[in-house]
């Protein structure tokens, strides 16, 4: 394991907000209840058969029609009363610094089917080294046209062997393609962790953990379906989702972390005896040649 680098990857949407993010401004914006707008979305997938993730995009710019401009300002709008569950905003900077005493580093990743410009106007955006989201492409006024990258529940897979093999850029797809040799990839599975509290992440919680990681299911009200991911063998953790200090969310994590810097070190002593190994070898191979040549002489 040649990394010390543990990658925390959340969901968004009830993972880390008790709601869908659409439901803090931009529904209530159009006139509708939360109910009623995903109740067209879902009519409107079902009769065109169409992904419930493009569905939903083309009726957000679709029902703001008339009502308000869709645009990359007003999406990163819809982000600042987006609310959190407890401790999320002293979340990231008390797990960086345990780890860092640990002698880890800690990178934080978005997975969502939600929005990128609304996440990015969350107060909690700076603390991700990257966000892989749904985001539009937009017109030369501005406005949004078109889905630029969608993520459903199989795709985000794909952004876990990106961080695996450290390749970010979304438009980089003949190097995530190639074969890299596991010693090679900047962040091993083993130490990933995958938090997310629902179906949409199943792929990915199974993925990183059969990969050798971990995966956390996270609950606000349904304990039940939380448990049934945990007997079905797709996490390996249960935890409310309440992010504060000395919560069992954070003694998981942590714990975690501990084994991760186990391993760290273990590799490290292994390293270190090596590299003496082959001084030692070299000055032996040295000592030889110089006694056989002083009795060639």
């Amino acid at each position: 394991m040649k990394s010390n680098i543990v990658a925390l990857l959340y969901d968004v949407d009830k993972t880390l907000t008790p709601k869908n993010m659409q439901e803090y401004g931009y529904i209530t914006n159009i006139g509708y209840s939360a109910d009623e707008f995903w109740q067209i979305v879902n009519k409107f997938s079902i009769e065109n058969k169409m992904d419930p993730i493009l569905a939903y995009m083309y009726m957000m710019v679709r029902c703001a029609r008339g009502k308000f401009i869709v645009n990359r300002r007003t999406l990163n709008d819809l982000g600042k009363p987006v609310s959190f569950f407890p401790g999320v905003d002293s979340w990231f900077a008390r797990i960086n610094q345990y780890a860092a005493k640990k002698g880890l580093k800690v990178e934080h990743y978005i997975i969502s089917s939600g929005l990128r410009e609304i996440i990015e106007g969350m107060d909690i955006a700076h603390n991700f080294k990257d966000i892989f989201a749904n985001y539009f492409v937009y017109d030369s006024d501005g406005i949004a046209i078109w889905p630029a990258l969608t993520i459903n529940y199989t795709s985000k897979t794909q952004f876990i062997f990106r961080i695996n093999k450290g390749i970010l850029d979304v438009n980089e797809n003949d190097k995530l393609n190639e074969y890299t040799p596991d010693e090679d990839r900047r962040i091993p599975f083993s130490n990933m962790i995958y938090i997310g509290d629902g179906l949409t992440d199943v792929p990915s919680m199974k993925l990183v953990r059969l990969s050798g990681g971990h995966s956390i299911a996270v609950y606000n009200k349904n304990l039940a379906f939380a448990n049934k991911m945990r007997a079905y063998g797709r996490v390996d953790f249960v935890a409310k989702a309440d992010y504060s200090e000395g919560q069992g969310l954070e003694k998981i994590v942590t714990s975690i972390i501990d084994e991760v810097a186990a391993r760290w070190q273990q590799e490290e002593y292994q390293r270190q005896f090596l590299s003496t190994a082959e001084e030692q070898l070299e000055k032996e191979k040295t000592s030889e040649c110089f006694e056989q040549q002083t009795l060639d002489f």
